[in-house]
């Protein structure tokens, strides 16, 4: 069983073809219908992510095996919504989608504080689907920061295929290329969005009790955005059919509100807990998340 993550959506071109054309000609509803055979697809066959979230819900949780697998099952099907989510937001269906969004005045006062930010969020739900709804409310400039390790033919399909997505791209680099980009971003007064829940093999990380489990967690980002002493707010999406809740947490400042980039992890995990636990089907993690 995989106990780091490797880095890379899974997934065929075949598979985003199909789905592009059915959500463009018949619709988002009939998309999720076939979602459903997907799902099937996956419980049966990625046997890999099935393990690691049924065991996510029988140490997590406590559940049982098989109410285990039930939930798995239906992690797998809600993953399958938010990729064609995903995929509509960047079409004319997107009108079917609706959001709101609570403390959005916390990002608003960040940018009026002209020094930028840093958005924490995770996979739980979708913040990245959810951003897409609010387009330039906030700012006009969002850089995304993540490992760009996605396949380079899906990902250059779907941008010829559908609306190119509202954010910059900054990928994380051995040779650190990306702080130069980040401290330029905030120069300009500009946010930075990123994930905090996942760990790639050799990465420092922080041990923290998640779901009364020890749990490892990245340290870059906590230690970055406290280095750079800015703004820092842990931001999330969850849905609930086509309506989007968007939440954010009232900001933080690296030496002034917290006093080190650990415990600015605790309160990330804290918020982290409080969603997966109102939320267990929208845990997005396909891999042995406990140590």
């Amino acid at each position: 069983m995989e106990k780091k993550w490797d880095g890379k959506t899974k997934g065929s071109l075949w598979g985003y073809r199909f789905f592009i054309a059915l959500i463009r000609f018949l619709g988002v509803r009939i998309s999720y219908f076939f979602c459903f055979w997907v799902t099937g697809y996956f419980v049966l066959f990625a046997s890999k992510q099935r393990k690691a979230l049924v065991q996510f819900y029988q140490r997590g949780f406590g559940f049982n095996k098989w109410k285990s697998v039930r939930f798995a099952t239906r992690t797998f099907y809600e993953f399958g919504t938010i990729i064609i989510d995903r995929i509509a937001l960047r079409t004319e269906r997107k009108k079917i989608y609706t959001h709101s969004f609570e403390k959005e005045e916390v990002l608003r006062n960040i940018h009026q504080a002209g020094k930028g930010g840093f958005l924490i969020s995770g996979h739980v739900g979708n913040w990245e689907n959810a951003g897409s709804l609010i387009g330039e409310r906030i700012t006009s400039k969002i850089n995304v920061l993540m490992l760009d390790a996605e396949v380079e033919k899906i990902k250059q399909y779907i941008d010829e295929s559908v609306e190119q997505v509202n954010y910059n791209l900054i990928p994380l680099k051995d040779d650190l290329s990306h702080l130069i980009l980040i401290h330029k971003a905030l120069k300009n007064n500009e946010l930075i969005a990123l994930h905090a829940d996942r760990i790639t093999e050799g990465q420092k990380t922080f041990t923290i009790s998640f779901l009364n489990q020890p749990t490892q967690f990245p340290a870059g980002p906590f230690i970055m955005a406290f280095k750079f002493k800015v703004p820092v707010t842990f931001v999330f999406a969850v849905k609930d059919k086509f309506h989007f809740s968007l939440s954010a947490t009232d900001a933080l400042i690296g030496g002034v509100d917290v006093q080190s980039p650990e415990e600015m992890a605790q309160l990330y995990v804290h918020r982290l807990e409080e969603l997966v636990k109102k939320y267990p089907n929208q845990w997005f993690n396909f891999y042995n998340y406990f140590d």
